[in-house]
Formats: C-alpha cells, structure tokens, sequence
C-alpha cells in the first residue's frame, strides 16, 4: 500500500489538467517534441491524430523494447495510452498490454482511446508505481516514458519492476536524468517536480537503484535536449520557482532525456 505524498498529488493535479486542456506534461511545449518526432512515422498510423498526439513522453520506449509477438508488456505512468496502444500493435492478439497510472482522468482517456481503435489485447489499472497492481514474475517487458522520474520513491519502483519481471526479462524506458546537481531551489518546487525535471536522478544514482534492485545489463544514451525546449519549460514553470535565472544553458548542460535497457537476471 502506497502512502499518498504531496508530491502524488501535485503530479497527478498537474497530469489530470494537462489531458482536461489537452496540453503536453510541460506545458506549452512536450518534455521533447511532438509525436511525430518521437515515434517512427509507420508506428503512428495505426492510431488517430488525436490520439497520437497526446503524447506525454520524452521518448520512444517501443522502438527500444524491440518487442516481439505473444509478450506481456507492462508501461508504467500509461497516461493517455498511446505507449499501451503502439505496443499492443508489436505483441498481436496473442500478447497482452497493461498500463498503470495513478490518474483518474488518464485511466479513463486511454480506455476511451483503446475502445476507438478496437484494441481487444489491452486493459488499464488505477495505481502506484511504487505498489503495481501486477502479479509476480509476469510480465516479459516492462516500459515507461518520463514518468520514473515523477515517483518520489524511485527505489521502491525499481524493486516493484523487479518483483513483476520474469526470469531474464527486460526493461525499456525513456525518462529524464541528471548530469551533476540542480539547484536547490529547483528540487523543492512541486511544480518542477511535476513538470519531469526537479524529480529527476543523477545518472549513477539511477544505475546504483536498478543495481540494488537486482537488475543487470544496465545500459544508458543520454540524449540532449533542445535548448529552446528548456527555455520554454523555464518559463512555464516562472512564477511558482524562479527558474529563470538559471540560464538555459546551465539547465541543458544538467538535464537529460535518455534511454534506459537493463534485464532482471
């Protein structure tokens, strides 16, 4: 059972307006870019616009997990479903997606939009990322997209992705990490901690917690962001931390999308 945090609570708050208003996790602009940028073009097809584009990621876990026909994939942080819905297309009616969050307003979008495109191999859980509704040793691969870096017990989600991964089974997540320190101002904010930066772990310290946890083959690509991304998130974020006298350079030297593999074993 997860003990409900203020931290919970304003992502979720933050998470349950961005899909009211149809707006990305930072705002005016996405954790990286638009859907289309994120996903190879053929991926997309199969999903409506609409749905494609409400994407709240920073990368493209799919593409990563390279996953195969008959798997049971479990993505973290669902949100709108599109992840769910990209990976249902890659393991057939044979295969089985599960999608956790902790949003109402999300659980209740992907369903809707897993109706829309008939997808029959999917279901939605409402629940912690700290405490997933999973049953042990169950599924094959488990995903995520900027969503790890929004759990104020990354330790207990890591161990949480270990208890529910079968024997050699694999990890694929795209998530926001750190090279060196933020500022300390910043990892008080709860909006920045909502808006995927102030949660965020410095490297070693994401590998030392997927160590502990039992997982190995860990493997990391820092991928930097656009400038004006951060610049843009500075100022959607002004007003509730002054994070506009943190330059974005500091910021971008500092602040990582990368893509994460490693395999319990």
């Amino acid at each position: 059972m997860t003990t409900n945090t203020p931290i919970h609570d304003a992502v979720r708050d933050h998470y349950a307006d961005r899909i009211k208003s149809a707006t990305s996790c930072c705002g005016s602009s996405d954790c990286s870019d638009t859907s289309s940028n994120l996903y190879p073009v053929d991926l997309l097809t199969a999903v409506p616009s609409e749905v494609a584009n409400a994407s709240y990621g920073c990368g493209d876990p799919i593409t990563l997990a390279a996953l195969q026909v008959g798997q049971t994939v479990l993505d973290l942080g669902s949100g709108a479903g599109l992840d769910c819905l990209l990976a249902a297309q890659k393991v057939g009616a044979t295969g089985k997606v599960i999608g956790v969050d902790m949003t109402p307003e999300m659980i209740e979008r992907a369903r809707e939009n897993a109706k829309r495109v008939n997808a029959t191999n999917v279901e939605f859980r409402h629940g912690y990322l700290e405490a997933l509704p999973v049953d042990d040793s169950s599924v094959d691969v488990v995903i995520s997209n900027c969503v790890i870096n929004l759990a104020p017990d990354k330790s207990k989600v890591f161990a949480e992705i270990a208890r529910v991964l079968k024997i050699g089974a694999k990890v694929a997540v795209s998530d926001i990490v750190t090279d060196g320190d933020l500022p300390a101002e910043l990892k008080q904010s709860l909006s920045a901690w909502a808006g995927c930066i102030a949660g965020a772990l410095d490297i070693k310290d994401y590998k030392a917690m997927l160590e502990a946890a039992g997982l190995t083959e860990i493997d990391v690509v820092k991928i930097y962001f656009d400038k004006e991304i951060i610049a843009s998130v500075a100022r959607d974020l002004e007003g509730a931390v002054d994070l506009i006298k943190y330059s974005p350079d500091e910021i971008y030297k500092t602040v990582f999308s990368a893509k994460i593999t490693a395999r319990k074993g």
